[in-house]
């Protein structure tokens, strides 16, 4: 199997470690051990009680009943548990979904530009893989009639991401439905990332498992319940594609682990108070972005619908990419941001806008310096 590196994670797995401010990271701020032991109000005692009654073996192999009750409760739809599979975070969810649905000579359509494994996996498994272009003049949206036009009597599966992995904007139930209809017209599947859940204007967003029977969603509590230390996710679709989705993790992961689950669900459990949190992060640190933006001639950002995950445009001189410019940033100044060149979208970078306000509002302050040196 030929796989291209995942620009992302490459560029990540290169220069995390040398940033001295990080505003790179899509996670919403991740919770500190103290921080999770205060979730229960008993200073974690449920959490501890929860870890010291665990045999340290394999665990739950699917994850345990806890946690897909927990799960299950995510969705408007009545899901049966041995349709949760638990995964090694949403990454895992990816590729062991995709393993299960795509075969070789398949037609996939996948929303384009996003996070890179959603097309490169089908097209590693031997798909013919179409992109559905998202649009920046229609607010980094795809356009519903052109996926009319790509899909085909033989399409297998419909991949999109959604919310999207860096531009932060987020696919209507409308729009959702109408993805649906399209898909059901052919018996294609469609595989939604939802890694990345909205915290506003949660009326106007749908999961694909609670609209469609052919539907496959993915997740995991790294990203919006801050807490990518656990590595859990879970993927979680029809009879048929779960069955085959159970038979590939035990080639690629067996279980998550006894201590990891109990974190998951713990998180889970107590999610109201961790999505209350997350909430006041992400919308102080909006503001801030968006008053920083509002003194930069150069800087154009597509502001996130109540997600983690930001994208930035950025007016350089010709002579000077966006990688170039990135590690510049991080050598002269220690500011981690990644290429939008490593997601193949135009000049410009993914903001982690959600970590900690005080190191968002230090990179602001330090890449403000480094734009203003161009002129």
């Amino acid at each position: 199997m030929d796989m291209p590196v995942i620009g992302v994670e490459d560029w990540l797995n290169v220069w995390e470690r040398s940033a001295r401010v990080d505003i790179a990271q899509s996670t919403i701020a991740s919770l500190t051990f103290e921080e999770l032991q205060a979730l229960d109000g008993e200073g974690g005692a449920t959490l501890r009680d929860a870890i010291a009654a665990e045999k340290l073996n394999y665990g739950w192999i699917e994850g345990s009943p806890a946690f897909k009750e927990q799960v299950a409760s995510l969705y408007t739809t009545d899901i049966a548990p041995n349709r949760i599979l638990q995964t090694n975070g949403c990454t895992g969810a990816n590729l062991n979904a995709l393993m299960a649905v795509v075969r070789p000579g398949d037609h996939v359509i996948a929303e384009w530009p996003t996070y890179a494994p959603l097309y490169e996996i089908p097209r590693a498994l031997g798909a013919e893989v179409e992109y559905w272009q998202i649009h920046e003049e229609l607010g980094w949206h795809p356009d519903i009639e052109e996926l009319e036009r790509l899909i085909r009597p033989n399409t297998r599966l419909i991949c999109i991401n959604n919310a999207s992995n860096p531009i932060g904007t987020v696919l209507s139930a409308e729009e959702i439905k109408a993805i649906v209809e399209i898909a059901s017209s052919v018996g294609a599947y469609v595989l939604s990332d939802e890694v990345y859940l909205p915290l506003e204007d949660t009326d106007d967003f749908v999961s694909v498992i609670d609209v469609y029977d052919r539907g496959i969603v993915t997740n995991s509590v790294s990203k919006t319940y801050s807490l990518p230390a656990a590595r859990i996710g879970w993927v979680i679709a029809n009879d048929e594609i779960s069955q085959t989705i159970r038979i590939l993790r035990d080639y690629t992961m067996i279980s998550g682990g006894a201590i990891n689950d109990c974190l998951a669900t713990y998180v889970l459990a107590h999610r109201d108070r961790v999505l209350a949190r997350n909430s006041a992060i992400m919308q102080k640190n909006r503001a801030i972005v968006e008053q920083w933006v509002a003194q930069q001639p150069r800087v154009h950002w597509t502001v996130p619908k109540g997600v983690s995950t930001s994208y930035v445009r950025f007016d350089l001189p010709n002579n000077l990419d966006d990688e170039t410019f990135c590690l510049d940033l991080l050598h002269k100044r220690g500011v981690l941001l990644v290429p939008g060149s490593r997601f193949e979208l135009p000049c410009g970078a993914r903001l982690g806008y959600c970590a900690r306000s005080e190191v968002l509002e230090k990179g602001l302050t330090l890449l403000g310096e480094a734009l203003s040196e161009l002129d």
